[in-house]
């Protein structure tokens, strides 16, 4: 089930984080059964995918170590409690918006499509894990009845491209010729092809983030302070892109938990965030 990975749930604070609503009694709740109905569907997810990839698992250094892979847990098993984890989760959403709702069912279909067929095609599959990624942070935004801007998208889409794409060339790498076994889609990509969607998704979401910390538009009801948010956030996009050449085969969850720069810098980036959402204008 993977609960390490639910860090990646802690998205559906990001727009009613940034909009100073979390704390309203009401949003917080919706927004925590949200953040509780991504936690079992993500789950759920993991689990049908592993029943479905335990042959190939195998092959993996280290995948091969997850317990439907080495035999731990039987594949039904692990189908019908996924299952049921994506029920359960689906249920939980609906118990805090409808539209909290249809965002969590978009989520699974997208992920028993991935582990079906998107996660064999080329482009689509780096594109898909992103979306992801922007589906929770949407998510947070819908439970709390909180619009979001053009800024806001721009940043969760290419943030998340370039977290999936350093990851993949860190696979890329690590796995060598084994990648067409494990990962058929990975064989199709080049290193350098993988590095170059990094370093512009990079760009392109740091280059957004700047113009809207300056945009007086966007930046309605929070404090001038926020520009100063800049650099927490790129020290932190070249610090995970130099871990990820060191050892990008690891989960992103477990590079920012292990690594004092990067939690230095994310700590250092809410604490300034948090700040002007605090003191206001």
């Amino acid at each position: 089930m993977r609960p390490r990975q639910w860090l990646k749930n802690l998205l559906v604070l990001a727009a009613p984080g940034a909009a100073g609503v979390l704390l309203e009694p009401a949003i917080a709740g919706r927004v925590g059964l949200c953040f509780a109905g991504f936690c079992l569907v993500a789950s759920g997810g993991y689990l049908v995918n592993d029943a479905r990839d335990a042959p190939t698992d195998r092959c993996h250094p280290r995948k091969r170590a997850r317990p439907v892979a080495d035999g731990r847990l039987r594949a039904s098993v692990a189908t019908v409690a996924g299952a049921a984890l994506l029920a359960a989760g689906l249920v939980i959403g609906g118990l805090a918006d409808w539209r909290v709702l249809a965002v969590l069912g978009a989520y699974v279909a997208l992920t028993l499509a991935y582990s079906a067929w998107l996660r064999r095609v080329p482009v689509l599959d780096l594109v898909t894990v992103a979306t992801f990624f922007v589906i929770r942070a949407v998510a947070g935004g819908v439970a709390a009845g909180v619009p979001l801007s053009k800024w806001f998208l721009i940043v969760a889409s290419f943030g998340s491209l370039f977290i999936v794409s350093a990851k993949r060339a860190g696979e890329h790498a690590a796995l060598g010729a084994d990648r067409a076994t494990t990962r058929p889609a990975l064989a199709a990509y080049s290193l350098a092809y993988l590095r170059n969607v990094r370093t512009l998704s990079a760009g392109v979401a740091v280059t957004a983030y700047c113009l809207w910390a300056f945009d007086p538009a966007a930046m309605t009801g929070i404090h001038p302070l926020v520009e100063l948010s800049i650099i927490p956030f790129l020290l932190f996009v070249l610090r995970y892109a130099m871990l990820v050449e060191e050892d990008g085969d690891r989960a992103p969850e477990d590079l920012l938990l292990g690594d004092r720069g990067l939690l230095a810098a994310a700590l250092t980036w809410l604490v300034v965030f948090g700040g002007s959402v605090a003191l206001g204008p």
